[in-house]
């Protein structure tokens, strides 16, 4: 009987010494698959949650260590296709069916959160000293902190593994605990042979896109924000024709004012690449550019930008999410 009981007592101190180890073991077998391979293919599904509209997209990433990452995002309603590649030359945001690219000297994707690339997630769970961890027969469950500088209301994240340690499903959530980016890994493939031929923009440019671009010639209806900052006002509107379509400059003014441009696409005969400064920022249906005081993105064949000196990132980012297909008042 003493026996029993002893044999019961060490089973117990065993699988509770196991349970206190398991969390770290599992970030570092996790940790183990990236640093035993030179890079990783993986395809999956975003859906991004702006006020109750979802947009969806099918993700698929390259990844080959010494900084190259090529992440291609495919609107699911539109096939709308958008490249975020980094090599040695610098970041861009391509979007091939307008022939044209924005280049950013730029740190991305680092010291920010980025739901859908192993190595930011791995970084997330590291980084997090108070992140909380369970399992159950088929998962292992963390849930982290996250670090999204452009948009400060995304706060955590619940990333899922299953049991042979790889990311499944992956949601950020924002202050008030809604989902507001999911994405689902499909396949994950770590590999030594990716060849850096992958990211050079060359081989981006013929990328294969079922999305067929009308140019439009003139905007059809103006597109006001449903959100204005309190204490600004719309104040003036000028309209303006182009070579090759029109341009609409609208000026807010007020606490946080603003100007708001909306123009029709230009789609380049020739491949053409723009220098310019700040980040890529995921913005509804599509890639954007933000800086300090502009955020600017191509939708429906329309070009937007949104120009402040005096409204913080959460801000424009609160406007531009408000500016929708559905034409409202002023």
């Amino acid at each position: 009987m003493k026996k029993k009981a002893l044999l019961l007592i060490v089973c117990c101190i065993l699988l509770v010494g196991c349970s206190k180890h398991t969390e770290k073991e599992v970030v570092h077998a996790f940790s183990k698959k990236l640093e035993n391979s030179s890079g990783y293919f993986l395809k999956g599904d975003l859906s991004i949650n702006n006020n109750d509209e979802i947009y969806n997209y099918n993700v698929e990433v390259y990844y080959k260590k010494d900084d190259f990452y090529k992440v291609i995002f495919t609107n699911v309603a539109n096939q709308h296709t958008q490249v975020i590649l980094k090599n040695t030359d610098g970041v861009y945001v391509l979007t091939p069916s307008l022939n044209k690219s924005f280049r950013f000297q730029s740190d991305w994707p680092y010291q920010n959160s980025q739901i859908y690339l192993l190595d930011a997630l791995l970084n997330d769970l590291k980084k997090d000293k108070s992140l909380t961890f369970e399992k159950n027969e088929n998962q292992y469950i963390f849930q982290t902190k996250v670090q999204y500088p452009n948009n400060s209301k995304l706060v955590n994240q619940k990333i899922v593994f299953n049991k042979k340690v790889y990311p499944k499903k992956a949601i950020v959530y924002n202050k008030n605990g809604a989902e507001i980016m999911v994405m689902t890994f499909d396949k994950i493939k770590f590999s030594n042979k990716i060849s850096r031929d992958e990211f050079k923009i060359d081989k981006i440019i013929d990328i294969n896109t079922s999305e067929e671009v009308k140019k439009k010639s003139k905007l059809e209806d103006v597109i006001y924000p449903l959100f204005v900052p309190e204490g600004t006002k719309l104040v003036g509107e000028e309209k303006i024709k182009k070579d090759d379509g029109q341009r609409v400059i609208m000026n807010y003014d007020g606490e946080k004012s603003f100007v708001l441009v909306e123009e029709t696409a230009d789609v380049f005969q020739e491949f053409t690449v723009i220098p310019t400064s700040g980040e890529p920022y995921q913005l509804m249906d599509t890639l954007g550019v933000m800086t300090n005081n502009s955020l600017s993105w191509s939708s429906d064949g329309i070009e937007f930008n949104i120009i402040s000196d005096v409204m913080s990132k959460d801000e424009m980012i609160e406007v531009a999410q408000s500016i929708t297909g559905i034409v409202s008042m002023k």
